[in-house]
């Protein structure tokens, strides 16, 4: 038994391809270096290839390959980072204008997206002139090598469009007509299918092609290969009854105040601004969410431009936004003489929303953390966005490795999630046990001697010449009640400018406290103090 739909069941779908969207995306956003325009480009994501243009793809250049082997086939490649963001916020603008012209749209990712073509066709005179008219706007919004196909649902339309690059022309749309899909899907691979063990498992029974797996009977797919593999049968076979779900547009969240004349000081954007970072919480508020994450965008006459995006430990409210826009203006230029240049256009966008019931205080209040927040907000409103740090613990061996300190509400350098990570890691040659209170900015020089007065070394084999007896700190010698260690530290022994041998010690003194103590190029230093 074969596949029989109905005709009335197969959706007639238009569907918009952008070929390499990344590297489109990553060009529209203005963020690559200037020499990228024109020569092969590569977009980097865990060492790896995700995405190149077609002028790394002539030079050998694909996607999987290692940065080094990728440079080697193509020297002048230009590689960047990927950033997902980057894809979805410079396709939003594509979408907005396929709307203007032809409601219904459904975006399955950043640079593919399906309408219905029935209302297009019928508004526009037809499939084709409907195309024509989605190709313009495609050009006029700077996505020139768009591909667009039409078929019988879905999976059949972006087929469709994936085929106009095979074409002569310079069409860039293919249209199957009504009924037709079956014939033009089947001598696709099963590749197609977008499912590696299925198509592996395919071949390995001599199925090669979509044609071929279509006309098996349908029962018996389903039986062998499960619920997956109908799916996957009925769209091989051209009989995908997916229908096109409209996206539902998304609430303006993001605030734009526009200065005209320009203006040049602090104090006087901060104040223009006051109630469009008011606007902006209230209509956070009123969609029942709250934002932990804002970016802010400044133009200024010259055409500069200054991006951030700045965190909170909370949430920001309309005073916080304020406060970020003064402190971005003051990361260049002083409040007493304005700024080097006027600046015509302050925009937020919120990066993080969350549905602002998660964020509700007990019933009881949040007590200390309040508190602390708001004391800790309030004086770095005051200082500016360096004036409060909080201590981070990181990975590393020597106790100033460890800590990192970031401005209070910002992620530490890498991202708080490679922070931890680094923490986790196995560090040969870190103290055991809790870690001290006190670590002195710069490590006190200090005597460690022996029983006889002599100094205490450490040898070859990372022993202690002699018991230590007494070592003096802060010009007081203590008397060594009890101690622990070595514990040896080699680092970078393969590079002569970088290599560091440190020996440490633990010591208590008769008083009862607990040094952690340090012997690097024969001398000794008191790394911290255990209170």
């Amino acid at each position: 038994m074969t596949i029989e739909t109905p005709a009335e069941l197969v959706e007639r779908t238009m569907v918009l391809w952008c070929p390499d969207w990344p590297i489109v995306a990553a060009r529209l956003s203005g963020t690559l270096p200037p020499d990228t325009a024109d020569g092969p480009l590569a977009l980097v994501e865990h060492g790896e290839v995700l995405a190149c243009d077609a002028i790394a793809r002539r030079a050998g250049v694909r996607r999987g390959l290692r940065i080094r082997e990728a440079e080697a086939r193509c020297p002048e490649l230009v590689t960047a980072d990927y950033d997902p963001v980057i894809d979805s916020r410079a396709f939003e603008p594509i979408l907005l204008g396929i709307e203007a012209l032809m409601p219904g749209v459904q975006p399955y990712r950043a640079g593919l997206c399906a309408i219905r073509s029935r209302g297009p066709s019928r508004y526009y005179g037809g499939e084709s002139a409907a195309a024509d008219v989605l190709r313009a706007c495609l050009d006029d919004l700077g996505v020139p090598d768009a591909r667009i196909g039409i078929a019988d649902g879905p999976f059949a339309a972006e087929q469709a469009a994936r085929s106009t690059v095979a074409q002569q022309d310079d069409s860039r749309i293919l249209i199957i007509p009504p009924g037709a899909s079956s014939a033009f899907l089947a001598p696709l691979p099963v590749t197609t299918l977008g499912r590696p063990e299925l198509s592996t498992l395919l071949h390995r029974l001599g199925i090669s092609t979509l044609g071929a797996f279509g006309s098996l009977p349908a029962t018996e797919v389903r039986d062998r290969f499960g619920v997956d593999g109908a799916r996957a049968h009925r769209l091989a076979a051209g009989a995908d009854a997916r229908s096109v779900v409209p996206r539902v547009p998304p609430t303006e969240l993001n605030v734009a105040v526009s200065f005209e004349p320009p203006l040049d000081r602090i104090d006087q954007l901060t104040f223009g601004f006051r109630q469009s970072a008011e606007r902006f919480i209230a209509g956070l508020t009123a969609a029942g969410l709250v934002t932990t994450a804002i970016t802010i965008s400044m133009r200024s006459e010259r055409g500069e431009r200054s991006t951030r995006t700045w965190l909170h430990p909370r949430w920001f409210t309309a005073g916080d936004v304020l406060d970020r826009v003064r402190w971005q203006l003051q990361g260049s230029s002083n409040i007493d003489h304005g700024l080097a240049s006027p600046v015509e256009l302050v925009e937020v966008v919120p990066e993080t929303l969350d549905d602002a019931a998660e964020h509700e205080e007990g019933l009881w209040g949040s007590g200390p953390d309040e508190r602390i927040h708001s004391g800790l907000a309030r004086v770095q409103s005051m200082l500016g966005h360096d004036g409060v740090l909080t201590a981070v613990p990181s990975g590393g061996r020597l106790l100033l490795d460890r800590r990192i300190l970031v401005p209070w509400g910002s992620v530490p350098p890498g991202g708080g999630t490679a922070v931890a990570e680094r923490r986790s890691r196995p560090w040969p040659g870190t103290i055991p046990g809790a870690a001290p209170t006190t670590v002195f900015d710069i490590a006190v020089p200090v005597e460690v001697v022996d029983a006889t007065g002599r100094t205490v070394e450490v040898g070859e084999r990372g022993t202690l010449s002699a018991p230590p007896a007494r070592f003096s700190a802060f010009s007081h010698w203590h008397v060594v009640d009890g101690w622990a260690g070595p514990w040896s530290i080699d680092e970078r022994w393969w590079d002569d400018d970088a290599h560091r041998h440190v020996h440490r010690l633990q010591v208590v003194d008769d008083e009862g406290d607990a040094w952690l103590l340090l012997l690097e190029a024969q001398h000794w230093r008191a790394e911290a103090r255990y209170d």
